[in-house]
């Protein structure tokens, strides 16, 4: 059982030495580390880099857990010999905070346990508590404001003023952002005397707690770091808030204070009256907490159940992780959003480990080996869908299988950390877990450090209740005896039932938004979102457009904006003009589809996100999609090209035509690769493929589209193996189905092929 986890971990160490290292991160699609600058950007998600070997400091203390010893010991020698904190980089505070900071402390608590054990890190001085502290130093310029409240990012080497900082500007961030500070600072200032960044991280969280909604005892999500006004009002237990409600109750358990745990008691009572509708945890608006603000659920609220471990409320944290469960069943992983009707509202899953460390905490607090299965269903999930060559690769979409050349440090530092605490029997365990808290990046800080001397605080304002008497009460069911509480093994499996039978009946919903009657003089069909006449036309009758994120466009019409009645009029009319070839195109939206490599040494591990056609073979009604090989010879050569598939460039001609061309050769299938260097599915919506006009019916070989970067990675296999065999499909297949189909020799739907030059070329040159 050991080995099950140590050994993909030493695997992943040892591409991560050959492959990333120094770099933050492993990209697991290309084995090679992802450097900051160098990788076109991700946004906000890049701000976790520093160029401070991220994954590596993140993973010290799940060596130690592991009984890696000597692999830890080689790996601080590393972390000191070579990183540095200087850098000329702007990053997140919360993220270097609990992941860099954590990582260091968490380094620091094993070091020290090791030498006290007398057996390693016998030369050790605390030199991973002095880069900790150096650290610490230059976080602390971002809690430079009026409130307390930190800066969401700061510049390791020049702070958050001057030009040179490059940030200091931002206005607003996240509760969680602000409140996820205290385990770690606290840490820092006890384990150096020094209290400065203790004090800090309380103030800020003493602002937080006096900016809650009075009435509700609700936080909102954004919160404006200068005047305190909150940005956003929609409050939940899930992204932007999550941890912060975490780090109270943690807080209490780490440094013994009263005060933590009353304000988490409060929220708590709260989350249960407003937010909680078993199993369901929805988002309510601070100031009307009766009202939700959306119907779908984030994945990090997956963390909420091992906190209503911690809390004493088993029952609850029953309801919700099952729930949570059966969604992942569904769709393999848990979906990074998803509806209250259990479909996918985003789909990407970064192997996020909340619903692992729920696991955890409910195997630990009720013995039940339910959730032993439960554990071997994401083990077993991990293994089938997100195992490549050089790791565990993201997610791109649960419903296709697809892959992102995405490892995020918090996969070793945390899932790794929990599924073994999960199966390990306890002499498997080189220390005893219940010595320390997990923070919320797991890492592990000594419960001893409440003996430590609490530097003194600023006193809360007088209007605060932290100076009212503590409820009792809320102490009963803190470490409550699950055998009191479920006498009978049945009792869990009683509402365990009804969860899992809504999660399994439950069926799509088609939500359409209700828009005015009529005809406008601008057709629908005919507007185009970059026409500036066209744009002039919907300000004169009161319709804006907005830009999202995701590249869409929103149309908004307000008839009292509109230069007359009569254009208020038009503008309702087009509005729902709009609607119905809205409505129109969705019943015509295809879902993505995937082209996955199964070949040596893919073995369907390697998932590529592709966009569909309107026309020729619908795979989703294929049993075993097509399966042939991408060969290198002349279009004209049709005895070659027939029974493969053609990779082609987009441009020059229509989808169709090209679909025509190739299926004229004898080509069973067709991939376009798109001609825009950098596209990715990363960043753009889904492509889909229309026909040309004409009737479509003649074209019935699947035809797939795969952006610049996704399409990259199949020429690059191309290039590196003689022999690639890809698999064209609505959705990724069971590994288990391509071993067997290729040990059984099924050739009617598998077909080999051999690279006679670059047909991707000569398609190109000829289409």
């Amino acid at each position: 059982m050991f080995n099950i986890y140590t050994l993909p971990l030493i695997l992943i160490g040892c591409v991560l030495q050959d492959h990333a290292y120094p770099a933050d991160e492993l990209m697991p699609l290309t084995c090679r580390g992802r450097v900051r600058g160098l990788e076109p950007s991700r946004g906000d998600v890049d701000d976790a880099l520093g160029m401070f070997s991220l994954t590596l400091i993140d993973t010290l203390d799940t060596l130690v857990l592991l009984n890696k010893t000597a692999e830890f010991e080689a790996a601080v020698r590393r972390v000191l010999k070579d990183v540095r904190l200087d850098n000329d980089v702007v990053v997140s505070v919360f993220e270097t905070n609990i992941r860099v900071l954590g990582g260091l402390l968490g380094g620091h608590s094993m070091a020290v346990m090791l030498k006290d054990a007398g057996h390693y890190m016998q030369w050790y001085q605390d030199e991973l508590l002095h880069m900790a502290k150096d650290l610490g130093l230059r976080l602390l310029p971002a809690f430079n404001t009026s409130s307390g409240l930190p800066y969401p990012r700061v510049n390791l080497k020049h702070g958050v003023r001057g030009p040179e900082s490059r940030t200091g500007t931002e206005t607003d961030t996240c509760t969680a952002c602000a409140g996820t500070i205290i385990l770690e600072f606290a840490a820092l200032s006890r384990f150096t005397g020094d209290p400065v960044f203790e004090v800090h991280a309380r103030r800020a969280l003493n602002f937080l707690w006096e900016k809650r909604q009075r009435n509700s005892n609700l936080v909102g999500t954004t919160i404006n770091i200068h005047s305190g006004e909150w940005v956003r009002r929609d409050s939940g237990v899930g992204a932007g808030i999550d941890s912060y409600y975490e780090y109270l109750l943690k807080a209490y358990i780490l440094l013994g204070d009263d005060l933590f745990l009353q304000r988490f008691n409060i929220h708590y009572a709260s989350i249960m009256k407003y937010i909680s509708q078993p199993p369901l945890l929805l988002d309510v608006h601070i100031h009307k907490p009766l009202l939700p603000a959306r119907t779908w659920m984030d994945s990090l609220l997956a963390f909420f159940p091992g906190l209503q471990v911690l809390k004493g409320d088993i029952r609850p944290a029953i309801e919700t992780h099952e729930m949570l469960y059966q969604v992942t069943k569904k769709h393999n992983f848990l979906p990074e959003a998803f509806t209250t009707d259990f479909r996918v509202h985003w789909a990407q899953h970064p192997l996020r480990p909340e619903f692992a460390e729920s696991t955890y905490f409910l195997y630990k607090a009720t013995k039940d080996p339910y959730y032993l299965e439960v554990g071997r269903t994401v083990l077993d999930n991990l293994n089938r869908f997100a195992r490549v060559p050089c790791g565990f690769a993201a997610m791109k979409d649960v419903r296709t299988g697809s892959h992102e050349d995405r490892m995020d440090s918090f996969f070793l530092a945390e899932m790794f950390k929990y599924l073994f605490l999960l199966f390990a029997e306890e002499e498997e365990l080189p220390f005893n877990v219940e010595d320390y808290i997990f923070t919320t990046e797991a890492h592990l800080l000594p419960l001893s450090l409440s003996l430590s001397t609490a530097p003194r605080a600023p006193s809360p304002p007088a209007n605060s209740t932290s100076e009212e008497e503590l409820d009792d009460s809320n102490f009963d069911w803190t470490c409550p005896n699950t055998r009191l509480l479920f006498p009978d093994p049945a009792f869990p499996r009683n509402f365990r039932d009804p969860i899992r039978s809504a999660v399994d009946k439950s069926c799509p919903r088609i939500m359409l938004s209700a828009f005015w009657m009529g005809r406008p003089p601008l057709r629908a069909q005919d507007f185009m979102a970059n026409n500036p006449d066209h744009l002039e036309l919907l300000r004169r009758m009161g319709v804006s457009l907005i830009h999202l994120k995701d590249g869409r466009v929103q149309l908004v019409q307000h008839a009292t904006q509109a230069v007359s009645a009569v254009a208020a009029e038009d503008g309702m009319r087009f509005m729902q003009e709009m609607m119905e070839l809205s409505s129109q195109q969705q019943k015509e939206q295809l879902p993505p589809r995937a082209v996955q490599i199964i070949s040596h040494p893919f073995f369907g591990r390697v998932v590529l996100t592709a966009g569909p056609a309107q026309f020729g073979t619908d795979l989703s009604k294929s049993i075993t999609g097509v399966s042939p090989y991408s060969g290198c010879v002349e279009l004209s050569n049709a005895a070659f090209v027939q029974g493969r598939i053609a990779l082609l460039q987009r441009g020059q001609c229509m989808f169709a035509e090209k679909a025509r061309h190739i299926m004229k050769a004898g080509a069973i299938g067709g991939i376009v690769i798109d001609d825009n260097e950098g596209s990715s599915s990363d960043t753009a919506p889904l492509f889909q493929m229309a026909g040309d006009g004409r009737n479509t019916d003649d074209v019935t070989l699947p035809l797939l589209f795969l952006f610049y970067k996704e399409g990259n990675i199949l020429l690059e296999a191309l290039k590196e193996y003689r022999e690639v065999e890809v698999l064209l499909s609505d959705k990724a297949r069971d590994r288990g189905e391509i071993h067997w189909t290729e040990q059984e020799g099924a050739t009617d739907w598998m077909k080999k092929c051999s690279e006679h030059g670059s047909l991707f070329q000569l398609i190109r040159d000829q289409i």
